[in-house]
């Protein structure tokens, strides 16, 4: 029973911003389970070919696509291109993204659009144009990537926490809007994972990394393999009557405002 309600043998996924990082985590975890991933990137088409390579080096079938998710007018040519070329999309997950850490008083208001655009307008142009595919279908999955700055505050990351905190309700309004078409939107939280990017400050001694250990009951960065399975049950069956949700993979550190794990 297990192996039906998890099996996306057979899927096609569009996972945005999966070169590298959390969305290449994701992806891999999916094409490990058997889908098809689409690789989508915007920065180089070099950088989507290197990427391609690495998961072929794991067993898992991808096609690269390089396209802006916060034009318009690129995302319908590539979900056409994407769906005449591969097949029809049953899996979209919305990670691209970016941040810039900047005062609120200090940020410049075309930063904080071209952090809301990206964050959260382009979730809705992207999925805009999957869904109609799938309510034709009458089936899917969205699955938006938040964050704990959906749900909480931090110094100068305003303009990062207003789009993720949108998402959030975006991705409840997708459901009230799509679920009777039979198609699942969801979302997951990441808390703070063990990155290239983090490399730097995941060092003993270093002042963010005593904090995000102290403060995360699991006492721990999280592996980016952690993601995989979340990914993985809300592409699947097992989450059909799931809709609406955002599931924060965090070790622990929403659930709790107590003192750091070494003042117990």
């Amino acid at each position: 029973m297990s192996q039906t309600l998890f099996n996306i043998q057979g899927k096609i996924a569009l996972v945005t911003g999966s070169t590298h990082g959390l969305g290449m985590a994701m992806a891999m975890g999916l094409g490990k389970a058997g889908a098809t991933i689409i690789v989508n990137g915007n920065s180089s088409q070099e950088k989507i070919d290197d990427a391609i390579k690495e998961y072929q080096k794991e067993g898992i079938t991808a096609y690269g696509y390089k396209f802006n998710v916060a034009d318009e007018k690129q995302v319908i040519e590539a979900v056409k291109k994407i769906e005449t070329e591969v097949g029809s999309i049953d899996i979209l997950v919305n990670n691209a993204g970016i941040i810039k850490r900047t005062p609120l008083v200090d940020m410049e208001v075309a930063d904080f659009k071209q952090v809301v655009d990206i964050d959260l307008v382009s979730p809705f142009i992207v999925s805009k144009h999957v869904v109609k595919g799938m309510m034709e279908r009458k089936e899917g999955k969205i699955i938006n990537i938040c964050s704990m700055m959906s749900e909480l505050g931090r110094n100068t990351v305003g303009a990062y926490a207003a789009a993720k905190g949108g998402l959030v309700m975006l991705t409840k309004n997708m459901a009230t809007e799509w679920a009777r078409f039979n198609i699942q939107i969801n979302g997951i939280g990441p808390g703070y994972f063990a990155t290239s990017q983090t490399a730097p400050i995941r060092v003993d001694g270093h002042p963010f990394n005593d904090f995000i250990v102290n403060r995360t009951p699991a006492k721990k960065w999280g592996d980016p393999n952690d993601l995989a399975g979340a990914a993985i049950f809300l592409s699947s069956k097992a989450s059909d009557f799931v809709n609406g949700h955002i599931l924060y993979v965090d070790g622990g550190i929403l659930a709790t405002i107590g003192k750091p794990s070494n003042e117990e």
